[in-house]
């Protein structure tokens, strides 16, 4: 059996897919656009995903939706936490094992939209809430609205669950 797996920098070699608008590209040949969508891939890692996204984008600095739903990624890879403008990130469909991966996205001041269903840490206790509390500036979750009751509900779950980390105090401070 041979296994195929798909490099980001496969990316620089491919034509995007035509969409309801035309692509608009600058003088220099990059694409205008804030999003970019790799779902549906063999990707396992986002190795030169910067790079790639700089070769690929007129303003990679402003990126604000991706989308890698649908591939074979075990992680939430730190490549994603770079892109300050992000607010909307598709990783649905994966193979992202632990829950703890989600404390990675907690930097992106402007996330509003995640999706994370389809992937085995959906099925750990809390998950929903977990999230919710890592990340309470989420608006839309797995393509459903967040409500005040989801979010008082995950801050409930948080201090039943949550140990708050022990300040400690220094002997030779008192």
């Amino acid at each position: 059996m041979v296994e195929f797996q798909a490099l980001v920098t496969d990316l620089t070699s491919e034509e995007p897919r035509t969409g309801l608008r035309p692509i608009r590209h600058s003088k220099s040949g990059k694409s205008l656009t804030q999003s970019l969508w790799l779902n549906n891939n063999v990707l396992n890692d986002l190795r030169d995903f910067s790079h790639v996204v700089s070769l690929l984008l007129e303003h990679p600095e402003n990126l604000a939706w991706i989308d890698l739903s649908f591939n074979d990624l075990t992680s939430i890879d730190p490549v994603l936490t770079t892109f300050f403008n992000l607010s909307v990130l598709y990783l649905h469909g994966n193979s992202i094992q632990r829950l703890g991966e989600v404390n990675k996205l907690a930097v992106l001041p402007r996330l509003r939209s995640l999706t994370l269903h389809g992937n085995p840490i959906e099925e750990e206790k809390g998950y929903r809430q977990y999230v919710l509390c890592t990340l309470p500036r989420i608006t839309t979750f797995d393509f459903s609205g967040v409500t005040k009751a989801d979010h008082a509900s995950a801050e409930v779950w948080k201090r039943m669950n949550i140990k708050p980390k022990k300040v400690r105090i220094k002997q030779n401070a008192l």
